[in-house]
């Protein structure tokens, strides 16, 4: 039977069919898989961002602020490994930061400029990479963002789950008054802002402030820069409660009924959905609210 769609928990792959049986099996599998490998943590050391875990939360900070931390393909490379080393492990959020005046520049031009179409071409699906991974690891990513966050630095913020903004911070899709249109972080963007809105950013090539951002869509929260910590904080908070195999697994459904029609968005959400309820999260969960009492997550 051909799947509806592939989810992926850490590194495990599931295939979602019509036949729920199946589904469960599968959901079972990927979590016995993902978990066992949340017993090692792994994290590696990098030239171009910085890695820092604090309990349940590993922050990762693009390091390039002499060149407002353009992505370079090194740097692309970097984050990429990343986010697949944390994804292994049993952290519950990502924090996406930035050193320096910039929040992300886009692509580093100086790179691009010394590629021919094959070697923009492999630059770009190592971008997509990136980006889909950010939606694909199991732990929540939220991204801080202060300063310009330009281009592939915009696509960047889109592509995170959530995100905090400094009133310091701008958003833009540049290209639209330049020579090379913004084409690949277009696709991120449009999901986040709408069709207008898109059209507007990416034809004018304008920035737009924190607060229309936040207006927009494009971020779930404004607050002064030296509050952006706390925020980052309490959100993450928020939203890395309960079970993480329950979380993760919502967190692929979401993506993967986003964009689809409506009656396929509820084919894929009714079998995921009828499949986790026998979960041992969902079990516990029940029992606990019949119970009367705070649920016990053992993952």
């Amino acid at each position: 039977m051909k799947a509806l769609w592939t989810c992926r928990y850490g590194l495990a792959t599931l295939e979602f069919t019509t036949d729920s049986a199946r589904v469960l099996a599968e959901i079972a599998s990927a979590f016995h898989t993902a978990l066992e490998r949340h017993s090692v943590e792994v994290m590696g050391e990098y030239e171009h961002i910085l890695l820092k875990r604090e309990k349940g939360t590993v922050t990762i900070t693009m390091n390039r602020a002499s060149r407002r931390n353009s992505l370079a393909a090194d740097h692309l490379a970097e984050l990429l490994a990343a986010f697949r080393e944390t994804g292994k492990t049993d952290a519950s959020g990502i924090v996406l930061a930035a050193a320096g005046p910039v929040f992300c520049a886009g692509h580093d031009f100086g790179d691009v400029a010394a590629r021919d179409l094959a070697g923009t071409r492999e630059l770009l699906r190592l971008c997509t990479d990136l980006m889909r991974t950010i939606q694909s690891v199991p732990q929540v990513v939220i991204a801080r963002v202060h300063g310009l966050a330009t281009a592939a630095g915009c696509q960047l913020v889109a592509s995170c789950d959530l995100a905090v903004a400094g009133r310091s911070a701008g958003f833009a899709l540049p290209g639209g008054k330049g020579g090379w249109f913004c084409h690949t972080p277009a696709v991120p963007v449009a999901r986040t802002v709408g069709r207008k809105r898109l059209m507007e950013l990416a034809l004018t090539g304008d920035v737009i402030d924190a607060a229309t951002a936040l207006d927009w869509g494009l971020v779930n929260r404004v607050v002064p820069d030296e509050e952006l910590d706390d925020a980052i904080a309490e959100l993450l908070s928020r939203a890395t409660q309960g079970s993480r195999a329950s979380k993760a697994l919502g967190k692929q459904t979401l993506y993967a009924q986003l964009d689809r029609p409506e009656t396929d968005a509820y084919t894929i959400a009714l079998e995921v959905m009828a499949a986790a309820s026998q979960t041992p999260a969902a079990r516990e969960g029940m029992a606990a609210f019949l119970q009367k009492r705070k649920p016990d997550w053992r993952d």
